[in-house]
């Protein structure tokens, strides 16, 4: 920990060194109940600059107006510049946005901007348990918890607020979602007075906190001997716990739940719907105003593999669309952007195209579970940005839903105690892209990556260049040496992380390529499974043809020969030979573009980045070994440019 905490205080150094931006003298002008917002502008220019003169020759105007709730302005004066929103929130984004863009190199006079986000909500989930540990965190252990308590360091907090706050998050559900019966304590004393002392701390920043609750805590908090979500007594529970909850944090967002899913207790084992269970916890919280964000990662995890008819992604669908309307306002149902999990490449979920009187949360993975795990390079990004544009019927866009059916934008975080946050300091590229596109879904990676790099790296041309290159090819590049083609998985299915393409294929997941001597893949056309049906009939069509759907799904919504002739004339099996080999040639490629940085960027960033993409590069290659000769032993057949595979 003192290695880590010496290269973190050597990089925040090295950050703050950049004190070359014009104008350093200055008055900042603010209203007296905007102090809080006063500070944060001062030290944000402070930090940038290295000192403030005071100057009544150039004043910077802070003021709320009649904008709506979270919009901001940014506009140069005559001998000054104005920050104005309808909010304190919305100042405070303004502010930050102010000195993102000052960080960029912008000087104030060019900096003009008009901006309120698409949706109500952006929401980060913590998956700390209170032991100390993340699941899936790869950035080390949770900085809320140790010891089945609270334990945290205010000052990290309050940088974190306002690390989330500078990108415009507005809530932060602080815990697991696969609830245990320690946890479920946090809607109860004595555990809920300290998190009304952690909500505080988050409060000035304009977050507001949420728990991921137990369904079964009726019986685990409340000592009931049910959790059927029609039993008076439940209800009655949920309404007097609420209302405990609301009284220490009365800003308190709401609740989030796992329920009949992976082993968790929901309504269905009581013989009722998704809805009804959700409804009963709404009801509690609405005198509050407070929301019940109810995930939709609902399926069978204990499928018999020899069953080809039950079919993982249809899941979700066939558990919620039927209850379509039958939800209350304040539940919004949280559905991943595609319909297996968090995988390279997935189709959008069929749930966004047809749920039209329900109100939806997208929700996203920055913690890079399936995706190199803070490991291997992977900009996420570039794939939210494919996600948001894909067609979710005929002419609309994905992203064409924010502030409609969608509401709120969600993500599980790759935040840890890592003094750098992320671990790989590349990563804290996903977590401020995350941000940004849940405020404006039409922003690019590149326009994002660019930013970040900017604000991140003092360095020369060649430097900026080489990190976007990086960054921006490094989704192509993972995606080939491992899983393409929409195929999923062949994970290691303890850890997620390196090859076992047979990993999954007999388990009870329902997660199958079923690979045989001569094809692979499932038919999940309306002649197959039938998951296909569930999206509108041009996507319907598109995706039951092979011929129409597109290649990079080809292996998710199609079996294929392996001698299937691709689009550019190759056979699918000298595709995935191709894709691999060439897949680790580009991991080689990234590390030969990192070294190159040596002496561009801070020694010690550079020798932790470099370690990394060594580690990536071996990835890369068992990868490209196991699979290619997998795939060799299946077939007998030879890659035919004659490049190594093992026997």
């Amino acid at each position: 920990m003192d290695h880590a905490r010496r290269i973190f205080s050597e990089y925040n150094a090295w950050l703050q060194s950049k004190s070359s931006l014009e104008p350093k003298a200055l008055r900042i002008k603010a209203g007296f109940d905007l102090d809080f917002i006063h500070q944060e502008c001062r030290l944000g220019l402070i930090r940038l600059w290295g000192e403030i003169q005071e100057s009544d020759e150039y004043t910077l105007h802070l003021k709320m107006n009649d904008l709506e709730h979270e919009e901001f302005s940014l506009t140069p004066l005559e001998n000054g510049f104005e920050i104005a929103g309808g909010s304190k929130n919305a100042l405070l984004y303004g502010v930050y946005r102010f000195l993102n863009r000052l960080a960029t190199g912008e000087s104030m006079e060019k900096i003009h901007e008009h901006s309120a986000p698409k949706v109500d909500y952006r929401i980060i989930n913590h998956w700390d348990n209170m032991d100390g540990h993340i699941e899936r965190g790869y950035a080390g252990n949770s900085f809320f918890f140790l010891n089945n308590k609270f334990d945290y360091d205010q000052e990290r907090i309050k940088n974190y607020a306002r690390l989330m706050a500078s990108i415009g998050i507005n809530g932060i559900c602080i815990n697991n979602v696969n609830v245990n019966k320690v946890s479920a304590g946090l809607i109860a004393e004595p555990l809920l007075t300290d998190m009304a002392e952690l909500a505080a701390l988050f409060r000035p920043f304009g977050i507001r906190l949420l728990v991921s609750v137990h369904f079964d805590a009726p019986m685990i908090v409340g000592g009931l001997t049910t959790s059927d979500p029609l039993d008076a007594g439940v209800k009655e529970f949920w309404k007097a716990q609420s209302a405990i909850v609301y009284d220490k944090i009365p800003d308190f967002l709401g609740y989030l739940v796992k329920a009949d899913s992976e082993f968790r207790g929901g309504p269905e084992a009581f013989g009722r719907t998704q809805a009804d269970g959700a409804n009963t916890i709404a009801a509690a919280v609405a005198p509050f105003g407070g929301l019940v964000f109810w995930r939709c990662f609902v399926y069978n995890c204990q499928q018999d593999w020899r069953d080809a008819q039950t079919d993982r992604p249809m899941a979700a669908y066939k558990h919620f669309q039927p209850l379509d309307g039958t939800f209350d306002q304040n539940v919004i149902l949280q559905i991943k952007n595609g319909p297996v999990d968090f995988q390279t490449r997935e189709p959008v979920s069929p749930l966004f195209s047809n749920l039209k009187n329900t109100r939806e949360a997208i929700e996203f993975q920055i913690a890079q579970e399936y995706t190199g795990q803070q490991i291997d390079l992977y900009s996420l990004a570039v794939q939210w940005e494919e996600i948001l544009a894909a067609e979710v019927d005929k002419g609309k866009q994905l992203k064409s839903l924010f502030g409609q059916e969608i509401v709120a934008v969600t993500a599980v975080t790759n935040t840890g105690n890592n003094m750098n946050w992320t671990g790989n300091i590349l990563a804290q590229c996903n977590l401020y892209a995350f941000g940004r596109m849940a405020w404006n879904p039409e922003l690019t990676a590149k326009e994002l990556i660019r930013e970040w790099i900017q604000i991140t790296f003092e360095t020369d041309a060649h430097g900026r260049q080489t990190i976007e290159e990086m960054l921006l090819t490094s989704r192509g590049i993972y995606e080939s040496y491992t899983a393409p083609l929409g195929i999923g998985f062949m994970v290691n299915p303890s850890n997620h992380y390196g090859p076992n393409v047979d990993g999954y294929e007999f388990s009870h997941w329902g997660t199958y390529h079923r690979a045989s001597s001569d094809a692979i893949g499932v038919d999940r056309t309306s002649k197959g499974t039938g998951f296909t049906l569930q999206y509108p009939e041009s996507l319907q069509r598109m995706y039951d043809h092979i011929e129409s759907c597109p290649e990079e799904l080809l292996l998710f919504f199609h079996r294929v020969r392996y001698d299937y002739k691709m689009k550019d004339g190759r056979t699918l099996l000298q595709y995935i030979y191709d894709s691999h080999f060439e897949g680790a040639q580009q991991a080689e490629a990234l590390l030969q573009s990192w070294e190159t940085l040596e002496n561009r960027v801070p020694q010690e960033v550079f020798n932790s980045v470099k370690a990394r993409l060594q580690l990536q590069l071996l990835n890369a290659r068992e990868w490209r070994d196991q699979v290619n000769t997998y795939f060799y032993r299946k077939t007998g057949i030879d890659d035919e440019k004659g490049r190594k595979i093992y026997m």
